[in-house]
């Protein structure tokens, strides 16, 4: 198992998140990322990989949505929006809404700009953008803000027991 640390601002020691520990537990070979971020501020997907120098192409959001009776994960390129109707039909519901930010952290044991698709409090079901499946790898919040984790992303649906699916607008 490899495990590459870019040191993206000066030498520091990365701190290792619970997902770091869970693709290492799992024998999963990843880059982990760290970028400046000031507390209490949020910044958006595009501006993380701006920070990081990367394409934004391989950078993904984790949203969480619900049904009457239950929460999905939808795992997105940055630059993207999530298509409630099709996110619905990927999962065989009828009607979906986004889980309210003041709820996320009760429901995912993650904060905004820090949720990961992997080391939720429960296992969700997972379904990524059929976009990744063209990438080598693909890039996401490694559950803490200002930490990002790569993978393969045929890892990651094993990681996470998740599908590919036609999922954004």
């Amino acid at each position: 198992m490899l495990c590459f640390y870019k040191k993206t601002f000066g030498e520091f020691k990365m701190e290792k998140t619970n997902v770091m520990r869970i693709l290492k537990q799992k024998n999963i070979s990843y880059q982990a990322y760290e970028y400046p971020h000031q507390e209490g501020c949020f910044i958006d997907g595009a501006a993380v990989a701006e920070r990081l120098n990367l394409d934004a192409r391989y950078v993904f959001k984790t949203l969480v949505v619900h049904s009457a009776k239950q929460y999905y994960v939808f795992v997105i390129p940055v630059l993207r929006e999530l298509d409630l109707k099709a996110a619905a039909k990927a999962v065989n519901e009828k009607k979906m809404d986004m889980l309210p930010l003041k709820d996320l952290l009760q429901v995912t044991g993650y904060v905004r700009g820090g949720c990961s698709p992997i080391g939720m409090k429960k296992a969700f079901k997972v379904i990524i953008d059929q976009s990744a499946e063209q990438l080598e790898t693909m890039v996401f919040s490694a559950g803490k803000i200002g930490y990002q984790v790569a993978v393969k992303p045929l890892d990651l649906l094993k990681v996470v027991n998740g599908m590919f699916g036609d999922i954004c607008q």
